[in-house]
This record gives C-alpha cells, structure tokens and sequence, in this order.
C-alpha cells in the first residue's frame, strides 16, 4: 500500500504537494473513482491510477537530465513576465521534466530537471542533506578567518546556517574566487553568507550537485544523466 501523493511523485506528475494539488482540483480518480481526499492509501500494484483521464504509474517512463543554466535565466515552467526561462531551453524535453530545487536567475551552473517526484522531493529536502558545491567571484580580497567563520556557520536572519566546505581557490586586492559547499537550500544563501562577510558575490557557479559535477558540459546545454549517476542520487537520499 501507499500513499497516493507519493505514488503520483514516482510516476511523474510533480512533487508530492503538487501532486496534493491535483487530487484538490479533482484531477485524480483510482479505480475510475474521483479521489476527493488528501492522504488516501492505494495498493500500488494493481489500482488503476488516473491524472486528467491518462493512466500513469512509476513504469510508464522517468527522465533525468542535468542543464548547465546560463545566468539570466528563470528557474520556471512558466513566467508571463520573463521571457527567458530554463524549461525553453529544453527543446524536446520540454513539458515533460521540471526543474529540482531552485537556482537563482543571476547564477548558472549545474540543474536537474527530472519527472521523478520522489526523487526530486528528496533531493531538495534539507533533511536528506544533499550537498551543493558553487564557485563564487567576489569582489574584495577574502581571507582565511572570513573562510573559517564560513565553517563554523554564518548567522543570517532566518537564523544560523549550518557550517559550510569553505576555500580560497585566488585572492587578489580586487577580486577573490572561492569554493563552498552547502546542504541547506535558504534562498541565495550563498550570496546572503558572503555579503554577511563584506563580500559581494559578482558571479555564482554551481558546479556540483551530491555526486554529480558539471564539468565541462557547455552552458546552455543539457544531457541525460547515466543510468549509474541516477543509481547513486537515488542512493543518496534513501530510494
């Protein structure tokens, strides 16, 4: 038996809360019966599970696939009023994936974009603690007690982070580049840690995701993801 949320997230239609939005909005029927109820239980291996008409379960197909996001662009499915978002990038993905967790419009870096909803759910939860490793250019010349305090956890105003993998990759007068690597998922927590330091971040890269690192993938570019790479983020969280 399981819940019916978690059984649409596994085969495709969104997050678990999304997946509570459709069964609100009266789009889930089990059986050829209108679901009406938040946390109903199915058996999942021989109900008949219906979004919008279609029959869907986890074996009807999971994409995985990781974008290196090119900054100014919108992390959305849809935004009337930006006209640059990820999911245009997509080309014969797009409709069919949504993107994991957020990064920001003026960063670029490594995106997943999956139709996993349990594994997306997961991968974004801090209780699962997925790290993610971003490169940041500042402006000024950071040092190492600015680097340690990054360690042991900046407070912010929603509260003190959890210490982040901090190092100095260059430092000059004028600009420094830094690696750090967090598993909260604050919105811009990385640039709201190192403005807290006097440290302006100019560009921010995210360059790895769990076990999964960029790499020489060009920007604006997309690729499905080996089936090993899925194995192991699966592992990651628990699946």
């Amino acid at each position: 038996m399981m819940r019916i949320n978690k059984y649409l997230a596994r085969s495709g239609a969104g997050s678990r809360r999304h997946a509570d939005q459709l069964i609100l909005q009266g789009r889930v029927r089990v059986n050829g019966m209108l679901i009406k109820e938040l946390g109903v239980r199915i058996d999942d291996e021989n109900d008949v599970v219906e979004v919008d008409g279609k029959t869907v379960s986890p074996a009807t197909g999971t994409i995985y696939l990781m974008m290196n996001k090119p900054p100014g662009y919108l992390v959305s499915a849809r935004d009337p009023h930006h006209q640059k978002l990820v999911s245009g990038l997509l080309k014969e993905y797009k409709g069919k994936v949504f993107p994991v967790g957020r990064l920001d419009f003026e960063s670029s870096g490594l995106l997943l974009f999956t139709n996993d909803g349990e594994l997306a759910f997961r991968l974004s939860h801090p209780r699962y603690g997925v790290k993610k490793t971003y490169e940041a250019k500042l402006a000024g010349a950071i040092g190492e007690a600015e680097i340690e305090q990054l360690r042991k956890g900046i407070v912010l105003d929603d509260g003190l982070t959890a210490p982040a993998e901090a190092q100095i990759i260059s430092a000059a007068r004028t600009m420094s580049l830094v690696r750090i690597t967090i598993h909260e998922g604050r919105k811009r927590q990385v640039r709201r840690m190192l403005a807290s330091l006097g440290f302006p971040v100019i560009a921010l890269k995210r360059v790895a995701y769990g076990c999964l690192m960029l790499e020489n993938l060009p920007e604006g570019k997309y690729r499905l993801l080996e089936p090993v790479q899925v194995e192991k983020l699966k592992a990651l969280v628990g699946l």
